[in-house]
């Protein structure tokens, strides 16, 4: 084996890991693998002798670049905050590949990838390191450029508003017993949907649910990114889904249960759905069409083969 193969062995143990942190910190598969990949190209123009622990170092240089990737972010961002979802990862309804797997693991909802955008950059990369990979804050400090004490507060300030999160439903992904319940919940949402069943809807909706239809930048093809709040606002913003409905294809996103929507073969529409109560709580829709277009739905298949209208 040569110096090169055995390099790229020992870094492909870690690349599970840093794509975790990464899309952690992203909220992106691509960018969190763009992310992956330039670590491997700085470690092999690194001096391999002088890094004493591997992992520890490719994590930096991996929190690094997702530090500087969100603060570039945040300076150029173009679609309203309160909309935005996060890139969701999509698996099949009966099982999540062991790939998925190592990125989901520790759990991740999409309604958590949602707080966890609306952090400052550095909190949020405290709070990802410290709090879910359970990194040092005397590791995390030099990172963010802060004390051990600034950083500590930073990782706090984070903590008080993850906690606001229903971890059951958002933060974890569920155990097969609950993702049978949520697909019971979110199929009677479609059905109502679809039968225009304003009541039915109401009552599948908990009463300060919140609706994100993220469609991408001004101008975009996909209209205007928006939020709904509460239950018959949200309703009535469902009943324009019955057109939608037969397109509908099951799926787990984020590892709970959710919607891809085909208009014919072209993914139109991604809904994950986060529950309270048996109710759900929360809807985030991606309708932002080129954002579509790079995720990999390949555990999906569409069932739909004609036009939604």
């Amino acid at each position: 084996m040569t110096d090169a193969d055995w390099l790229a062995d020992r870094f492909e143990a870690h690349r599970g890991h840093l794509r975790a942190v990464a899309y952690r910190m992203l909220g992106s598969v691509a960018e969190a693998d763009d992310a992956v990949q330039e670590a491997w190209f700085r470690l092999a123009r690194s001096e391999i002798e002088e890094v004493r622990d591997l992992g520890a170092w490719l994590t930096t240089v991996v929190a690094r670049l997702c530090l500087d990737q969100l603060r570039t972010r945040t300076a150029r961002r173009e679609v309203e905050l309160d909309a935005s979802v996060p890139d969701p990862i999509i698996s099949s309804i009966d099982a999540i590949d062991p790939e998925q797997s190592a990125v989901l693991a520790d759990s991740v909802g999409l309604a958590m990838l949602v707080v966890l955008d609306r952090l400052a950059p550095a909190e949020r990369l405290a709070f990802v390191l410290h709090d879910v990979f359970g990194l040092p804050f005397e590791d995390i400090a030099p990172i963010v450029e802060r004390s051990v004490v600034a950083t500590r507060k930073l990782a706090s300030r984070a903590r008080q508003r993850v906690r606001g999160v229903d971890r059951d439903a958002a933060a974890v992904v569920p155990a097969r017993a609950s993702i049978d319940r949520q697909r019971a919940v979110i199929a009677a949402f479609l059905a109502a949907s679809r039968n225009g069943d304003l009541e039915g809807l109401v009552r599948i909706l908990d009463p300060d649910v919140i609706v994100r239809a993220d469609a991408g930048p001004a101008g975009s093809p996909a209209g205007r990114s928006q939020v709904i709040r509460g239950a018959e606002a949200a309703a009535r913003s469902a009943l324009a889904f019955r057109r939608l409905a037969g397109g509908a294809h099951e799926a787990l996103i984020n590892g709970a249960p959710g919607y891809v929507v085909f208009d014919a073969d072209r993914p139109y529409a991604i809904l994950g759905f986060t529950l309270r109560g048996g109710r759900i709580r929360e809807l985030d829709i991606l309708l932002d069409p080129a954002r579509l277009a790079a995720l990999n739905l390949s555990a999906v298949t569409p069932t739909y083969h004609g036009p939604l209208s």
